[in-house]
């Protein structure tokens, strides 16, 4: 029982750090060097907060994106527009402009230019957003660090018990 315990105590230590780590990074990037996102091995993560590219991507929707300006019709890409970080597809791609459009939407957004272009979504993570949201609230926080001390105590009350019953 102490082993399994055990593994679990490191399984969770080791996710937790590596979650720190990135997070740390994360707001490095994004809080101290102003950039307007963060490019971790050149991909980064957004959030997508409207239905506009609906059935394919919903809110809540997590998108994995290869930073890259190198994306071709069709692609969903993921874009800078004044302060609005936006993924839509691709419609149309001549020299000087970029069209794209949202899959709900019954118009196409105003031309873009390359470099506005973030880079091209490679993976959708449905929900991730919303688990996100749900595990940083802090009542959740609370209980996953009461589970963490719990599951230390049993580690720590059986490692004392086989000590006891060796001797």
């Amino acid at each position: 029982m102490a082993k399994v315990i055990n593994f679990i105590l490191n399984v969770l230590l080791g996710i937790i750090t590596v979650v720190i780590i990135i997070g740390a990074y994360y707001m490095y990037q994004v809080k101290i060097q102003k950039k307007d996102y963060a490019n971790l091995f050149g991909y980064s993560l957004f959030e997508v907060a409207t239905g506009s590219m609906k059935p394919t991507i919903q809110i809540g929707d997590v998108v994995i994106v290869k930073i890259t300006k190198d994306v071709n019709e069709n692609d969903i890409i993921v874009y800078i527009d004044g302060d609005d970080i936006i993924t839509h597809r691709l419609v149309e791609k001549s020299e000087n402009n970029i069209v794209t459009r949202g899959d709900a939407n019954n118009s196409e957004d105003k031309p873009i230019q390359e470099n506005m272009i973030i880079g091209q979504v490679i993976k959708i993570v449905p929900q991730l957003g919303t688990w996100q949201n749900i595990l940083s609230s802090p009542e959740v926080l609370a209980l996953i660090i009461v589970l963490i001390i719990i599951l230390s105590i049993i580690y720590i009350y059986t490692s004392k018990s086989e000590e006891e019953d060796e001797k």
